[in-house]
């Protein structure tokens, strides 16, 4: 139904109204604000979800067209928030350039694209994973609101513009019957279902929203907590995994008897969760302090981090022999 509604709607008057006709698949728009940062330094400490290690996170301002990246503490190394440097890893998106890495970063990226944090500086110290906090991004958030917002300026003390990545056709990923897809829309909108029909207490769901808006993604996606389910935890702690896992920064869910730690902050709260993972991975699209997001109606359906990677390396792909072209 989703699918054929976004085809639909490309076929009508107003849709082509609001969209530049292009021959490309994508295409560069410059947006009404110029890039932005944080206007103070903020950090928040907490426990690996994976690892169990704890670590410190400072953000820190930076220049425009610097873009986002990762420090480690005493390691001058930068890691760019990039899809060119996603390391193939289990239930998280890792980062690694050389032999630095920093994994766990999808809450912490999705907050600053849905906060508009365009650049900024990420000391970790610690450990080498992002911090799971309460399992969602409302912390970073709420760090980042701490901070402000403010223009960011290049080493001139001038503002840069801030560009997006337009879709003008459809473009899409899949594997079994998963899948990621792109279609032409004026604004970044955002679909998620998931189904586990194996637990009832979760069943089938589906969730939209323009998470560019920024008082959308902090009320409709930032508090939304990573789940799981019971009856898999034993294995993924044998596996090396979620290590400091716990119900103060997950909600469990049992195929049997329901959810171990209610209450929900939303009905549906996994799927929401699904949009803020999705938000955070492709805004490793971002580069040069640009958006991540592309202005699209993307959709996604019982994806995951590997395919969420699989699809912006796809666009990443698009994008670089554009400039090529040029």
């Amino acid at each position: 139904m989703i699918l054929r509604q976004a085809l639909a709607r490309r076929k009508s008057p107003a849709f082509a109204r609001n969209l530049t006709i292009s021959k490309s698949p994508i295409s560069w728009q410059q947006d009404e604000r110029p890039q932005q940062t944080i206007a103070s330094a903020v950090e928040r400490s907490g426990v690996g979800l994976h690892s169990g290690v704890s670590a410190t996170v400072r953000l820190i301002p930076a220049r425009a067209g610097e873009g986002r990246y990762f420090v480690k503490a005493g390691d001058e190394v930068k890691i760019p928030a990039s899809i060119d440097h996603v390391e193939e890893s289990v239930l998280c998106t890792t980062l690694r350039r050389g032999s630095a890495k920093v994994s766990t970063v999808e809450h912490l990226m999705s907050a600053l694209e849905g906060s508009g944090i365009d650049n900024v500086r990420i000391e970790i110290d610690g450990g080498f994973e992002v911090p799971i906090l309460d399992g969602s991004s409302r912390e970073w958030v709420e760090a980042i609101e701490e901070a402000g917002i403010c223009s960011a300026k290049d080493d001139s003390g001038d503002e840069i513009s801030r560009f997006s990545a337009v879709v003008h056709e459809p473009l899409y990923v899949w594997k079994n019957d998963s899948f990621v897809a792109a279609f032409p829309h004026p604004k970044t909108r955002v679909t998620c279902g998931i189904d586990f029909s194996q637990v009832s207490a979760i069943g089938c769901q589906w969730f939209s929203c323009f998470p560019t808006i920024q008082h959308t993604y902090s009320q409709e996606i930032a508090p939304s907590r990573t789940f799981c389910i019971f009856e898999e935890v034993d294995g993924l702690r044998n596996a090396g995994l979620i290590q400091g896992g716990s119900v103060d920064n997950a909600i469990v869910c049992s195929i049997s008897s329901g959810w171990i730690n209610p209450p929900l902050r939303f009905p549906d709260e996994p799927c929401r969760h699904k949009i803020l993972d999705l938000v955070g991975d492709l805004s490793l699209l971002a580069e040069n302090g640009n958006q991540g997001l592309p202005v699209a109606h993307l959709v996604a359906y019982k994806a995951g981090h590997a395919l969420h990677a699989r699809f912006a390396s796809m666009l990443r792909d698009i994008m670089v022999k554009l400039k090529g072209e040029v």
